[in-house]
């Protein structure tokens, strides 16, 4: 598998850009023409050759770009990255997670080399090449949470888990959909879902917990969680709101195709071994609506989930107010035929790519 990385940025001139195979395999998070809260968790078995879900961490054209936005949010505003004094050694069980799997599932970008507690370490793509001591936090540059995130796409949660709760104890978070890792920190489940309508009277956070309580080592689960940003912009955290709230106002007719972006969360959830906590990866993809308007079914549907979205929902996505707007651009997408379950854009229409020869 060859991968073209790119240089792009996701703030200010916003250059950022899905190639043609970046659209078709975008986890497009509706399966039918609504949408309401649910569980809605599965077991992360991987998925079709060459998609979101193959792999266990995704890699994909927007790495390299990504890691730079990172690194520039953790310059400006350092607490993005924290960790409880309790979760060090769960940060070494990420550690060895991803390295593994990155090691195991791109051997061409990666490698892992071990022997006994002496671990090398080679990122091709940022040129890096360590070695450490497993366990041995003065053997690397940052906490061992933070070093292998610096070089992960999505976010990082690390949850601890006890009195039958997990607590967000370790995180890095810098491609947040309007929350804060600086307030929720040591916060429970509940606590820091409080904010989400419907669902805690639907009973979804319950039966959730009692879900991600009972996974298992080697059974990770996942789902699929979404939002809407004008602009792809990866950091849209409260700290930042006085920056990218302002740019909701910007849509107009003409360019809201280009701008407004359905923003994606591809979110699993793995045991750690040696600590017992739980890892919460939170996978950020953006795709505006013109590249989801490449796929009929895609169109349809989005048209028709926006437009029936009870009213609470639509604010707590943060976009009521632009919805007239979209919906006026959506429903030109919407012929009124019947689309198919699934998430996949399965139209006659579609164009065809060959998932399985990924070289962009």
């Amino acid at each position: 598998m060859t991968i073209q990385f790119k240089d792009e940025t996701f703030r200010n001139d916003y250059t950022f850009k899905n190639s043609d195979w970046a659209i078709k395999r975008f986890p497009f998070p509706f399966h039918e023409d609504s949408y309401m809260y649910s569980v809605n968790m599965e077991q992360h078995k991987g998925g079709p050759e060459g998609s979101i879900y193959e792999k266990r961490f995704d890699v994909d054209e927007h790495y390299l770009s990504e890691m730079h936005d990172r690194a520039q949010v953790l310059r400006d505003d350092p607490l993005r990255c924290q960790s409880l004094p309790n979760m060090t050694l769960a940060g070494w069980d990420l550690l060895e997670l991803i390295m593994v799997s990155k090691s195991e599932d791109y051997p061409d970008l990666f490698e892992l080399h071990r022997d006994g507690h002496k671990w090398r370490w080679i990122n091709k793509p940022m040129k890096i090449d360590d070695t450490f001591t497993f366990l041995d936090d003065a053997t690397l540059p940052y906490g061992p949470m933070e070093y292998i995130t610096r070089q992960t796409q999505g976010d990082f949660v690390v949850l601890d888990q006890r009195e039958n709760n997990l607590w967000m104890d370790a995180g890095m978070v810098t491609t947040q959909a309007d929350w804060s890792l600086d307030f929720d920190i040591g916060m429970n489940f509940f606590e820091w879902h409080a904010p989400v309508p419907k669902a805690h009277e639907m009973g979804i956070f319950t039966r959730a917990l009692k879900f991600l309580l009972n996974i298992q080592q080697g059974a990770p689960a996942r789902r699929l969680n979404w939002t809407m940003t004008v602009n792809p912009l990866l950091d849209t955290s409260p700290e930042n709101y006085h920056k990218w709230g302002v740019q909701k106002n910007t849509l107009t007719p003409e360019n809201i195709g280009e701008k407004q972006h359905l923003r994606v969360e591809l979110q699993t959830f793995f045991r750690l071994p040696r600590s017992n906590a739980l890892v919460f990866p939170i996978r950020c993809y953006l795709a505006s609506f013109d590249d989801l308007m490449t796929f009929p079914k895609w169109g349809r549907r989005l048209h028709r989930v926006i437009r029936d979205l009870p009213e609470e929902l639509a604010t707590y996505k943060g976009f009521i107010d632009n919805r007239p707007m979209m919906l006026d651009y959506l429903s030109k997408y919407d012929d009124g035929k019947v689309t198919s379950n699934g998430i996949w854009p399965d139209d006659e229409t579609e164009p065809k790519l060959d998932l399985s020869l990924i070289h962009i």
